[in-house]
């Protein structure tokens, strides 16, 4: 009744009123709907009990005035704008999702869920068609934040606010947020384009209402039922519909509008339930779980979580669980990847502090031996399995830490769980070792800038590894066979004075050699000759040490290919990160800092350095983790890694020189050993599977020390010619 009062009243107001052209008053009756849509904090009331119907007949009313004032066929200004904004269609949208949303999903199981969903799926598509239109699925209702004896916000204030956010034309705009008002801190990130995402351009600071009074501060507290309704059923015993569910939360989260991106970042359950669900199938896993297991099951995608126990021939003790877990991890994933960037970063940021840090950290800092092989198999898993650039950007600093300064010896623990994993590379136990570096090794094929720099490049920046020596005027170039100046020439070194013609290759040999062309890199001016840097590496086992000669299809060539392969997949990941061509020039470095190699290669030279003494299988894995660094085309990595004739600071170490002391340690070993080159033959062909096992034979971990140090020395000759290769490829 007191609705249809205010009706007639509003009749002989706008009677009495000066009459406004046909297109305003048309426009004034469409934004009171809307208005109310979005602003109404009574969602049961009837919309007969609104002025709903009244606005509706005005607009019909006005339409049917301009058509009767123009020629036939003729269209007037409020039928254009009827028709540019899809009035009609938002129209049926309200209409039939009005309130029946927030009842979907209130009573999971119940025989209409099927409806619900598949409802509610319907709205995210047309959602995702028209996007605007989720402003009128958002209801806001405000609470005044201002200080006591501040003036109250009027309507008129909160309905400017909401004019800010869309203009006539549909679009929003994008107002800068008031100070405080949002409790996330941008992040900026680096951009790379992805097919299936939304535009990114828009920041967390861009996510507001137009700032209001001085004094005052509003935040909207929002209900998102469309959200809402989809969380619900994401907890439906049915998996389908839980699916569907998911797959409509992924729908709106890539919707790029800023009032839908706060409402769902800020006033929904959405962070909360990545999170938390993440958090309890995590804590399902048992506490023991192969980590074979843990790395080979099969691929997991969110959608297709269908495993049945009876139907595996290879299950295993907590294999269900694993399963759920990885996929559901699978599913934050995909949606992190595909939600709008200021989403993504918010949803991102929830799974590292509530999950990374809340869950995974304390068992990855545990002292149990079984408790860290579990957990760091775990983190070697998800490493291995995120695609999306911006949970992987928190993933890293979770791992690694946000520092970008050189390392000192003094605060390498500065990141506990840094330190921590750090020096799981050589513990006690092989397997946990072996399993952190295979962590270690995934993490660096990742594309982000920020591992690598981290783990090694700021430790190198200021090249204070190498002692600058002017150059006389008589040494300006590279002097004769390829030597810089003050170098010298491990041919004429006494540890080298065994190497025969035969174990080195001409110029001529090493172009004949070359792989196909790798990717333009720029050339490094005054660089060693590459013959001189491969043959260096080639002699540095002594012939009585070498074994590969003595089987066939075991040379130095067949890691050509290998490298070539993987210096390009390299080249491509890289290329965005705008690295140097050349090293920095020496006269700019600031060569009195004391050289620290930091803690990751200070770990890794340790245990090359003791190659001789350790298992076989920790061999293997450590070489691995450095011939990925050494394939990294920075040029501070190159020369530190991989070039031989770097003159070295007093008290430092190169990879080169830590694999000088492992030859000397081993050519003082040789002479005790009786019968030691028959015995490395019988070894090699052993591991590789041409002799079958047999008698134990004594200093096996030193043989097969020394097969792995003469491979690797194979391998990093190799990476070093394809490198020099690519960069001299016009």
């Amino acid at each position: 009744m007191f609705s249809k009062f205010t009706s007639i009243l509003q009749h002989a107001v706008e009677a009495l009123a000066p009459s406004l052209p046909l297109q305003e008053d048309f426009v004034y009756h469409w934004k009171a709907i809307t208005h109310y849509y979005i602003e109404t904090s009574d969602d049961k009331a009837p919309v007969t009990d609104t002025n709903i119907p009244s606005h509706l007949e005005q607009m019909l009313v006005i339409l049917i005035q301009e058509e009767s004032e123009r020629e036939f066929g003729e269209t007037g200004p409020c039928m254009e704008y009827l028709l540019h904004h899809k009035i009609l269609e938002t129209l049926y949208t309200l209409g039939k999702a009005d309130k029946l949303i927030r009842l979907c999903g209130e009573v999971l199981a119940t025989p209409t869920e099927n409806e619900e969903i598949q409802f509610l799926c319907i709205v995210c598509a047309k959602l995702k068609q028209d996007p605007y239109l989720v402003n009128f699925f958002l209801e806001n209702k405000f609470k005044s934040l201002a200080s006591k004896g501040a003036p109250n916000v009027t309507s008129e204030d909160i309905l400017k606010g909401q004019d800010s956010l869309s203009t006539d034309t549909g679009q929003s705009c994008r107002p800068e947020e008031p100070s405080g008002a949002s409790g996330m801190e941008h992040t900026e990130l680096e951009d790379e384009p992805h097919a299936q995402m939304d535009d990114l351009s828009t920041g967390l600071d861009s996510l507001s209402i137009a700032a209001l009074p001085e004094a005052t501060v509003v935040r909207p507290n929002q209900d998102y039922n469309l959200v809402n309704s989809l969380l619900n059923l994401t907890r439906s015993p049915d998996g389908r519909i839980a699916v569907k569910a998911c797959e409509g939360l992924m729908l709106l989260v890539s919707l790029p509008e800023p009032a839908a991106v706060k409402c769902l970042t800020q006033s929904t359950c959405l962070c909360e339930l990545l999170t938390d669900r993440l958090a309890s199938l995590y804590k399902a896993l048992p506490q023991s779980v192969d980590p074979l297991d843990i790395e080979t099951v099969e691929a997991i995608n969110w959608g297709l979580d269908s495993y049945s126990h009876k139907e595996d021939a290879s299950a295993f003790p907590g294999k269900r669980a694993l399963i759920s877990f990885l996929s559901w991890f699978d599913y934050c994933d995909q949606l992190i990847k595909e939600a709008q960037k200021t989403a993504a970063v918010a949803l991102a940021k929830a799974v590292h502090e509530r999950f990374f840090i809340g869950v995974m950290e304390p068992q990855l800092m545990q002292t149990s031996e079984m408790g860290i092989l579990t957990s760091t198999a775990l983190l070697h898993r998800i490493v291995r399995q995120v695609t999306s650039d911006i949970l992987l950007q928190e993933m890293v600093f979770f791992i690694l830490g946000e520092q970008r300064e050189p390392e000192t010896l003094a605060e390498i623990s500065r990141h506990p769980l840094r330190h921590r994993l750090i020096e799981h590379c050589d513990h006690i136990s092989d397997e946990i070792s072996i399993m952190t570096l295979r962590m270690f090794e995934h993490l660096l094929q990742k594309p982000n800038e920020h591992i690598l720099y981290n783990l090694v490049l700021r430790n190198l920046e200021e090249r204070n590894y190498t002692e600058y020596k002017p150059v006389c005027p008589e040494d300006k170039d590279v002097v004769e066979n390829g030597l810089i100046a003050g170098a010298v020439d491990l041919e004429e070194d006494p540890l080298f004075t065994d190497i025969s013609p035969d174990n080195t290759l001409s110029n001529q040999e090493w172009l004949s050699s070359s792989p196909p062309a790798s990717p333009d890199h720029p050339k490094n001016d005054g660089k060693t000759e590459v013959h001189k840097i491969v043959n260096s590496f080639l002699c540095l086992v002594p012939d009585e040490a070498k074994s590969s000669y003595h089987v066939e299809g075991t040379g130095y060539d067949t890691y050509l290919r290998d490298a070539h392969r993987q210096f390009r997949d390299y080249c491509a990941i890289c290329l965005r990160w705008e690295w140097p061509g050349s090293p920095k020039a020496l006269e700019k470095c600031n060569l009195e800092a004391a050289f620290f190699e930091g803690h990751f290669l200070k770990v890794l030279f340790d245990r090359m350095g003791r190659i001789l003494d350790q298992p076989y299988d920790v061999n293997l894995q450590v070489t691995s983790v450095l011939s990925r660094l050494s394939l990294f085309p920075h040029p501070h990595i190159h020369e530190y890694l991989l070039d031989p004739y770097v003159n070295l600071a007093s008290g430092c170490r190169s990879l080169f020189s830590v694999i000088v002391r492992v030859v000397g340690d081993l050519m003082v070993r040789i002479q005790r050993i009786q019968d030691f080159t028959p015995k490395l033959l019988l070894v090699r062909k052993r591991l590789l599977g041409l002799e079958p096992e047999g008698p134990i034979i004594e200093h096996i971990t030193l043989l097969e020390g020394v097969i792995v140090l003469e491979e690797f020395c194979k391998e990093l000759a190799a990476i070093a010619f394809v490198k020099y290769h690519a960069a001299s490829t016009p």
